[in-house]
């Protein structure tokens, strides 16, 4: 029998992303339905969903949600894609705004589309045998699947699967909206009560029957204090349902060989598109292109667990020892966004700082650069280190959660065969970042080197073939 998955997650790329999740939940559910399961999308109908798309869209439904004491218009519409169905839950007084998160009210939003979710099923007609949710927005759906259907014998048989992409955002609450907000009543307080407050991802965590993280080693990492922002207990409580899966990449969109934005396609035997990509980026961003000077790039939310401490430290060092161009890509606190200005201002003829976030701009920095630099201080999976590497882009990563799981150290042996895919270092030093930076550039001074190890780091498959076998094999278990 063919299985039937519902993905449930805030967002979803090409509609409306801000992340990795949105990456995800863009390129999984294709790479699934390429293998024969039925799969189907649900997210909320965003401001930010343009008309291309709802033009397309059909509409399946109309009815009214409850939740507690809140009587909400709710449309369901769809369109499918790559063999998938998206579905995209219509309410405007929750989701015609301004941005996907950081609103006032996100703890009712998300509930509404959970309730939604759950309520829609009827109306379309659809149960499916596995609800797969994803991060706290989703949640909900795992625990009122639990707490408030499984006694519908509709309902009963669906599987639930929940996934951590980060476990640093919990959806933590007061217990004075546990009926009010979020329609549960005292008998569920349990499920969701955590530290002394509801936390929605536990209550995920404990109501599912499988929880995923997006690399084996932060399923790892999140048992321990360290990384688990506080949920170590009840994770290793639930330690025999946690398993990690590494995410991977749409080939699709991440392809140099055919990438519309960029200046010239490029192939891992093909490469010397990769030169005029960097060329073409050095004369919109008016730095000097000489080819002998490699481009050191940063595409990252400016974010301290970004390990941009640590770059703030030794950067200066890494650009004197080697002569490198730096070029900076990415918003967030103001304390870095005005170290890479200035650091801009400093070396005029050396630096970049790109304050913004464009998914265009970002892909031909990914094809103009020579080494990426990814030190994490904690990264559950990481998508960029996989970009980096598909455009020819040496990576330079600390070893924690999916980059130790997807970027192993390069070195050679007696032959001078070389061994693995990109720079890695365990410590969260500047030191080792300098020194793993500066290795990386010698290799790529080299020029019969640096043509072989990046026709190497090209062709790791990092496609989702291989991890879209195991969350299968997942399923199967469940059913």
């Amino acid at each position: 029998m063919k299985k039937s998955i519902l993905f449930v997650g805030a967002e979803v790329m090409p509609f409306a992303a801000t992340g990795g999740l949105g990456d995800v939940l863009g390129s999984l559910p294709t790479a699934l339905a390429a293998k024969g399961v039925d799969v189907r999308v649900v997210m909320p109908l965003y401001s930010a969903v343009g008309e291309k798309y709802r033009a397309e869209m059909k509409k399946e439904a109309e009815f009214t949600a409850y939740l507690a004491w809140r009587q909400q218009y709710c449309g369901v519409y769809s369109l499918q894609k790559d063999k998938v169905t998206y579905y995209f839950i219509d309410n405007e007084y929750y989701f015609a705004r301004e941005g996907l998160y950081g609103q006032f009210d996100d703890g009712e939003r998300y509930a509404y589309f959970c309730t939604a979710v759950l309520e829609m099923l009827p109306h379309i007609g659809f149960f499916p045998d596995i609800l797969h949710a994803h991060d706290w927005q989703a949640a909900l759906s795992v625990v009122y699947l639990r707490q408030k259907y499984s006694q519908d014998e509709r309902y009963a048989g669906i599987r639930r699967v929940f996934t951590i992409h980060n476990i640093e955002y919990q959806g933590k609450y007061d217990f004075y909206i546990l009926g009010d907000v979020f329609a549960l009543s005292e008998a569920d307080r349990g499920v969701v009560e955590y530290d002394g407050c509801i936390n929605l991802m536990k209550g995920a965590i404990e109501c599912a029957e499988a929880v995923t993280t997006v690399s084996q080693r932060y399923a790892d990492e999140i048992m321990s204090p360290e990384y688990s922002h506080g949920l170590y207990h009840i994770l290793r409580r639930y330690a025999d349902k946690v398993s990690g899966i590494l995410n991977g990449i749409d080939y699709a969109y991440y392809n140099p060989w055919t990438d519309p934005v960029l200046a010239k396609h490029y192939s891992p035997k093909r490469r010397g598109g990769k030169d005029a990509c960097r060329s073409a980026l050095r004369a919109d961003l008016n730095l000097e292109d000489d080819n002998k000077v490699p481009v050191i790039s940063l595409i990252t939310r400016l974010a301290s667990h970004k390990g941009l401490d640590i770059v703030a430290e030794a950067i200066r060092g890494i650009l004197d020892e080697t002569g490198a161009q730096l070029v900076v890509l990415g918003k967030g606190e103001a304390k870095y966004e005005e170290f890479f200005k200035a650091l801009e201002a400093e070396r005029p003829d050396k630096v970049r700082a790109l304050i913004t976030y464009d998914r265009d701009l970002s892909r031909r920095i990914y094809a103009a650069t020579d080494i990426f630099m990814m030190p994490s201080k904690s990264e559950p999976c990481g998508l960029s280190q996989m970009i980096a590497s598909r455009y020819g882009a040496i990576p330079v990563v600390r070893e924690t959660g999916g980059l130790a799981d997807s970027i192993l150290p390069y070195w050679e042996d007696k032959e001078g065969a070389m061994h693995g895919n990109g720079f890695t270092f365990a410590g969260y030093t500047a030191g080792e970042l300098y020194e793993r930076t500066v290795a990386a550039t010698a290799l790529w001074k080299n020029g019969e080197k640096r043509k072989a190890f990046v026709e190497k780091i090209m062709t790791v498959d990092f496609s989702w073939a291989a991890s879209a076998d195991k969350y299968i094999a997942l399923y199967n278990d469940l059913l």
